[in-house]
């Protein structure tokens, strides 16, 4: 039953993601963008903590750590260059 609900979950934040996307393709601006990568960066993590749960396998939490460090070194990157237009 609960591996059903995580199954469920993993399709919701999929279909989710897929606005998100959208977002990040229209958006009007530069920030509209970043926050969009940003939120489908988090969903993917929360699916890999989910397959791992799925799968009983804990090598994909080690990934989604990982992943969760680039994406927010990418995101402080991203913002630092949108205020000084330099990274330093």
């Amino acid at each position: 039953m609960l591996i059903t609900v995580f199954t469920l979950a993993c399709i919701f934040l999929v279909l989710m993601t897929f606005l998100c996307l959208y977002r990040a393709y229209v958006g009007p601006t530069v920030a509209d963008r970043v926050i969009s990568i940003n939120v489908i960066s988090t969903k993917a993590i929360v699916i890999m903590v989910l397959v791992s749960i799925i799968y009983h396998k804990e090598y994909f939490l080690d990934i989604a750590i990982v992943y969760a460090l680039i994406a927010f070194l990418a995101t402080i990157g991203v913002a630092k260059y949108l205020q000084k237009g330099v990274l330093e």
